[in-house]
């Protein structure tokens, strides 16, 4: 088992590093919010570090999950960032979604100081996060990723080697991409079908026996059709994907019409006062323009 940090304690990162110690795993965990660490150390032990530097001294492996690229690089860099304290040879795994340049800029920056590094964003949300249940996609070196996979199937069903330094993030946006055009489609369906006076119930059994099935559906038309929204993702945090998704298309080229028409319907959304809202919130702006 490997002495291990974890660095970022949110609703992710809380069950994220629990698994760790329950597969046996030593933890060190740090959170910018001192209370909720010492209350992730009251319920799964392990011991709390005042800074990131002082969390990853000493590890073999030193995982992050952090709101974005400013977050990332606040807990990473400078002198107390877990960069400093990392001994040479030590592995620094970065499961938040972030842009792909910085997993390249921080990539280069391990390289030069000796260390190893992986960009591995997550998908399944705080379920999959609680339920050990995550698909991991990572970015890097072989080697390094071969060190990685043990650990990060503490918490993980799925978990894969993409390719070079930012291809983890670059994965992920496909999956957002995926996500945001699926929800929509979904929203209009529901709508359509509560505007023709169909039973939406009795709609999606008949309907998600065949090609129309997706887990979106499975997981969120009931909750949709209630019109409740606090079972997921929250709008703000896929705001902030998407605009990392649609940056990167003006880089590669990639035309991405839904994805950018979905972007602002969930800016729609988050003017609804949906902010907090789950990421199904899409069918609510439909009901609203009825």
């Amino acid at each position: 088992m490997a002495k291990v940090a974890f660095l970022g304690l949110g609703v992710m990162g809380f069950p994220m590093a629990g698994h760790l110690v329950a597969k046996g795993h030593e933890v060190t965990v740090y959170n910018r919010n001192a209370a909720k660490a010492a209350a992730w150390v009251t319920k799964h032990g392990g011991r709390a570090a005042a800074t990131p530097a002082e969390a990853s001294a000493g590890q073999d492996i030193v995982f992050a999950c952090v709101g974005n690229d400013a977050d990332l690089r606040s807990v990473v860099l400078g002198e107390t960032g877990a960069f400093a304290g990392m001994k040479r040879g030590a592995l620094f795994v970065d499961h938040t979604t972030a842009s792909a340049e910085v997993a390249r800029e921080l990539n280069a920056e391990a390289e030069a100081l000796g260390l190893c590094f992986i960009d591995a964003p997550v998908s399944g949300g705080q379920a999959g996060a609680e339920n050990g249940a995550l698909t991991v996609m990572c970015g890097g070196k072989e080697a390094h990723y071969a060190r990685a996979e043990a650990a990060i199937l503490s918490y993980a069903k799925a978990c894969r080697l993409m390719g070079p330094s930012g291809s983890g993030q670059l994965t992920k946006m496909v999956n957002q991409i995926c996500i945001a055009g699926i929800v929509q489609g979904l929203s209009e369906a529901l709508h359509f079908a509560q505007s023709a006076g169909l039973d939406g119930e009795a709609v999606i059994e008949v309907i998600s026996k065949g090609a129309a099935q997706s887990w979106q559906m499975e997981n969120r038309y009931k909750t949709m059709l209630a019109g409740k929204f606090d079972f997921g993702f929250a709008v703000d945090w896929m705001r902030k994907d998407l605009s990392i998704v649609l940056n990167e298309s003006k880089t590669n080229g990639a035309s991405l019409p839904l994805t950018a028409l979905v972007d602002q319907f969930y800016g729609d959304v988050q003017k609804m006062g949906g902010a907090r809202w789950d990421t199904s919130s899409l069918i609510a702006r439909l009901q609203v323009k009825k």
